[in-house]
C-alpha cells in the first residue's frame, strides 16, 4: 500500500502538491558579478517548504553543465544563464508569467 501524503490526503503516487506549488513560485532570475570579473547567476524565490530546491539545483546545473551551490534557498549557478534557467524552469513544470529576469 502506498504512503499517503500529509497535505492533500492522496496518495503519494497521485499527489499534486508540489505541481501546484510550482505554479504560484515567484521566482527571480538575476546575473551578479564577483570577483575578478566572474558571473553568477542567481535564482530566488522559491519556497524550500514546497520545492525540493536541492534537487532542482542540481537538475539545473546538470541540465546547463556548469557548477553552483545552494545557500539558504537561492541557487547560484556560475555564468550567465538567465534566458535558458527560464526555459528550464519551465520544462521543469514552473509557470512562465511567474518567472521574472531581471
Amino acid at each position: 500500500m502506498s504512503e499517503i501524503c500529509d497535505k492533500c490526503g492522496l496518495p503519494k503516487d497521485l499527489c499534486v502538491c508540489e505541481v501546484l506549488a510550482k505554479e504560484k513560485q515567484k521566482i527571480k532570475i538575476k546575473t551578479v558579478e564577483r570577483s575578478y570579473g566572474k558571473k553568477m547567476t542567481i535564482v530566488e524565490g522559491l519556497n524550500k517548504n514546497d520545492v525540493n530546491i536541492k534537487e532542482l539545483a542540481t537538475k539545473l546545473k546538470s541540465s546547463l553543465a556548469c557548477g553552483g551551490t545552494l545557500k539558504d534557498g537561492i541557487i547560484e549557478l556560475q555564468g550567465n544563464h538567465k534566458e535558458k534557467v527560464k526555459q528550464w524552469l519551465v520544462k521543469f513544470g514552473f509557470n512562465a508569467d511567474t518567472i521574472e529576469v531581471q
